[in-house]
């Protein structure tokens, strides 16, 4: 009786931008939001709205982007003002504070010393939408929305100048004549 199924065992050559696809995709698939909290985030309320009516959206679990502008110990925690930004599909706040809707507050419960909350680190927060709060911002009174931390994630710093890595190698082949009496040549390698 012949076997049901039959599986080819001839192997493929190897294919380096598999290779390379596979790695890349297994590096970039860092987590940002735990898996347990993914169900109960709220994605259809938009920050234009929270900031606008913040009592209206007391309680729900949203995600939102920023970079921080100063960080301060409470009795009960640490809060962070941040400067909401954009996010990309990754999660990640977009780097255009003109893109920006306002500015937030997210109260991390347990301590968190604010030294390390280094002023123009960008996060994304998972939080619940908690009270309103008034503080002064220069000359007047700024009503901040309020998120009670449920995950942070902070990003590693990123300076605008290497958004576009250079190359780390290079080769050059260069040739030319010398006129009557003889023509030149060169090649360079650089690292």
């Amino acid at each position: 009786m012949p076997p049901r199924y039959s599986v080819d065992m001839h192997l493929k050559p190897f294919n380096p931008w598999w290779a390379a696809l596979v790695l890349t995709a297994a590096c970039s698939s860092q987590q940002v939001i735990p898996e347990e909290l993914e169900p109960l985030i709220d994605r259809a309320v938009l920050f234009r709205e929270l900031a606008t009516a913040p009592d209206s959206y007391q309680g729900k679990i949203v995600i939102f982007g920023g970079e921080v502008l100063k960080a301060k110990r409470l009795k009960g925690g640490t809060q962070i003002e941040l400067l909401q930004l954009p996010l990309d599909r990754g999660e990640k706040p977009i780097l255009d504070r003109q893109r920006s809707q306002g500015r937030f507050l997210a109260i991390q419960q347990e301590f968190l010393d604010p030294a390390t909350v280094v002023k123009g680190t960008t996060m994304t927060i998972v939080g619940e939408v908690s009270d309103a709060k008034t503080e002064p911002l220069d000359d007047v009174q700024y009503r901040y929305p309020v998120l009670i931390v449920k995950h942070l994630h902070t990003w590693p710093a990123q300076s605008y100048g290497s958004a576009y890595p250079r190359p780390g190698f290079s080769i050059g082949v260069g040739g030319g004549t010398g006129g009557s009496i003889g023509g030149g040549g060169g090649f360079r390698l650089g690292f």
